[in-house]
């Protein structure tokens, strides 16, 4: 199918080139998006997939976007980390984010030469927008000398400012190897609540959270249980502590995927995102997935017609202050040699 882009203002039909185009797509999300709305999305995948290799883009797309983003048109996926990586490995020209607005900023500070775009500038985050440069400078005036350990759920900006960034798949890891008794942890609190238990640093914590996250309850999670015996609980780190106590596994998004691969449990919740259940029993079909369902505003700004949008009219485009950039790419670049 050839589309080109001078006529994509046509209307979006499905027609029967269409449903041969995105068939084998269908196939394998059929089981988490009915039938009756593949038919809406089915001509904005074709035409993004169509037009992704005329512009030289790739999408990237992280966990909690929806299944006809996520299998549809993404060509890679993950958590932050794994999109990070991939951003700093690609060799197309332009590089479509669908996650939020720090994540975007990531992948440019590890590409000034490319052009990164996120389809909707209003994708935040409550984590990034909890902190800022200036207070993680008053924090290293408080503290001299304590490495200051970011999580990369912030901006640019507040990279800058750090000794080394962090995922919560790699946080622990990187606090242990620093060497060091002491270590400030930013921004989320319940992450760093959840390394200082997990290490025997000394953790100075910030009050940010997760707006996604912090709304699980250790009540919710018992009434999994009782509903459903048996049931395994998996839960991210960036929950509530006594959240965390009650269930069975936590790890990062990507950890809770090599979870359930190694361990293949009948019937599983998954403390986290709502979207990232309908991701993951895409891959295990054999496990039943009972699906609590806090949906993270940010991340569903990212819609197929904004993608074809972002991609048609090269829009958002994301752009670094380059002296903030450089010292940012300092911070990653450390979290990658960790």
């Amino acid at each position: 199918m050839s589309i080109s882009v001078t006529n994509m203002t046509q209307s979006l039909a499905y027609t029967p080139q269409v449903v041969t185009a995105t068939q084998a797509i269908y196939e394998r999300v059929q089981h988490v998006i009915p039938e009756v709305e593949w038919p809406v999305h089915a001509p904005y995948v074709a035409m993004i997939n169509e037009l992704k290799a005329e512009r030289n883009a790739i999408l990237l797309a992280h966990n909690y976007q929806t299944p006809e983003i996520y299998y549809g048109v993404a060509d890679y996926t993950g958590d932050s980390l794994a999109l990070a990586k991939k951003a700093s490995e690609t060799d197309a020209d332009i590089i479509v984010f669908c996650g939020v607005h720090f994540m975007a900023e990531t992948a440019k500070i590890l590409n000034p030469e490319k052009q990164v775009l996120i389809p909707d500038l209003r994708a935040g985050c409550s984590l990034a927008a909890s902190i800022t440069g200036e207070d993680v400078r008053l924090l290293k005036e408080r503290y001299p000398g304590v490495p200051v350990v970011t999580y990369v759920n912030t901006s640019a900006e507040v990279k800058a400012e750090s000794d080394v960034c962090c995922t919560s798949s790699n946080v622990i890891n990187i606090v242990n190897a620093l060497g060091t008794d002491r270590v400030i942890i930013l921004p989320d609190n319940y992450l760093g609540k959840y390394v200082a238990q997990k290490t025997d640093v000394e953790v100075i914590l910030w009050e940010g959270t997760c707006e996604v996250h912090e709304r699980f309850t250790a009540a919710e999670l018992r009434e999994f249980r009782n509903a459903t015996p048996g049931i395994q609980i998996i839960a991210h780190p960036e929950c509530p502590p006594e959240v965390l106590n009650e269930a069975d596994f936590v790890g990062s998004t990507s950890g809770m995927i090599r979870h359930l691969d190694q361990t293949r449990p009948e019937r599983v919740v998954m403390i986290t995102e709502c979207s990232m259940s309908d991701n993951t029993a895409v891959q295990f079909p054999d496990i039943e997935f009972i699906r609590p369902c806090n949906l993270c505003p940010h991340m569903k700004r990212i819609t197929l017609p904004k993608i074809l949008n972002s991609l048609q009219n090269l829009k958002y485009e994301v752009e670094v202050d380059e002296a903030i950039r450089v010292r940012a790419f300092g911070a990653v670049k450390r979290m990658f040699e960790f």
